[in-house]
């Protein structure tokens, strides 16, 4: 499991630079994205779409903050279209997390894990858990696009990850999406409200998943 853990550290930990850097260069910060939203209402709600769709998909090279963005197209193009967006957004990413790694992701556990029975047990270990580290991805950033790019790297099933994928994006980007709706600058306690919530039950989740199921030993291939 150390083996899985450290792997899955490494690549938080590249992801976490991308959003130092682009931040102390002052580009992609929650202000500069709102402006865009503004400038793209003025010309139609399939613009902000647009805009959240590639900004979400752009989470998986460079960490951009995605509950934000998810909020903010809810309030700017409506609880409906900012959804649908904010989950085509994570669902593009998703797929392409896991289809890339798949084909690149062992160079990477070469490097990172010499012996090939550890990397034989980390393959195990995530096949084993991975479902519920997708389904409680959510409780911190990050966190989605490893175990988006974890699954490609340990050959989970294809449908099995999207499943997983959906299960816990469509209902995540739909709350995301409603809360912005609803809210307003001189309210927006439903989105600050919805933030909090979300992020304390996949905190939750994943304290017991990291409590409990991932003490128990791996299954034998």
């Amino acid at each position: 499991m150390s083996s899985l853990f450290k792997l899955m550290g490494i690549m938080a930990l590249f992801f976490a630079s991308t959003f130092i850097a682009v931040n102390a260069m002052g580009w992609l910060t929650v202000e500069q994205i709102q402006t865009w939203f503004e400038q793209a209402q003025s010309l139609s709600a399939l613009t902000v779409a647009i805009i959240v769709v590639s900004l979400l998909f752009l989470d998986l090279f460079i960490a951009v903050p995605t509950l934000s963005i998810m909020i903010l197209g809810g309030y700017f193009a409506g609880a409906y279209v900012g959804a649908l967006a904010a989950f085509t957004g994570t669902l593009l990413a998703g797929i392409a997390g896991y289809v890339l790694s798949a084909k690149f992701g062992g160079k990477l556990v070469n490097v990172v894990v010499k012996d090939e029975k550890q990397r034989a047990e980390l393959r195990g270990h995530f096949r084993q858990h991975g479902v519920l580290m997708i389904l409680l991805s959510r409780a911190m950033p990050i966190l989605p696009e490893v175990t988006a790019c974890m699954s490609g790297i340990s050959r989970m099933k294809f449908t099995t990850f999207l499943l997983a994928w959906c299960t816990v994006n469509l209902p995540y980007t739909f709350i995301a999406a409603y809360a912005g709706s609803i809210s307003s600058l001189e309210n927006p306690k439903p989105a600050i409200l919805t933030a909090i919530a979300l992020s304390a039950f996949f905190w939750i989740g994943w304290g017991l998943l990291r409590r409990f199921s991932l003490k128990r030993p791996v299954r034998a291939d």
